[in-house]
């Protein structure tokens, strides 16, 4: 449905929910109808993809054609010396994106976003994953917008789009159905 054109008295009315939240019997059995509100984990890289990715690059071909071309014209103090170069190339290209995998999965699991929502009629703060359909969200100024939401009261509320858009300035927002 799109969420967007309705005004906010019909949505509340299709959400059943309204500006007190729902309740957290109403917010339980909608997570599990509807599961957690996360983006697909995608699978860790293996090693074995990481070392092979280390020699899909143009540079590394020419270097492999030289390796080929200097070994029948039996030049092979400089068949060894490029073969030496494409390894040493691999192992440093390989660690560091190694490296830097483990400490992407790691912050991903350090940074768990949380969420301000109205539950029964009272501020209450969650796991971002945690979120359902007709939660009542709250946002101040700074914070991340933890799902994609249908606002319905602001006071020139700018959103920072420049991760999902390119867009370089902040994008106004507005409650008015479109």
């Amino acid at each position: 449905m799109d969420w967007y054109r309705l005004a906010t008295d019909e949505l509340f009315a299709n959400l059943a929910t309204g500006e007190r939240g729902l309740d957290d019997t109403e917010a339980k059995e909608r997570l599990n109808r509807d599961g957690p509100n996360k983006l697909p984990e995608e699978a860790a890289i293996s090693k074995l993809a990481i070392l092979l990715h280390q020699f899909k690059s143009p540079l590394i071909y020419m270097l492999l054609v030289a390796v080929v071309v200097t070994a029948l014209l039996e030049e092979f103090k400089d068949t060894f010396v490029i073969l030496a170069v494409i390894g040493l190339n691999a192992v440093i290209g390989f660690v560091q994106e190694y490296k830097a995998e483990k400490s992407i999965r790691a912050l991903k699991s350090i940074m768990a976003s949380r969420a301000r929502v109205m539950r029964d009629g009272r501020e209450t703060e969650i796991p971002s994953d945690q979120l359902v359909k007709g939660d009542i969200v709250l946002l101040e100024s700074g914070e991340r917008v933890p799902a994609d939401l249908r606002l319905f009261h602001t006071i020139e509320a700018r959103i920072d789009e420049s991760i999902l858009t390119g867009e370089s300035l902040p994008v106004e927002k507005t409650t008015e159905a479109i």
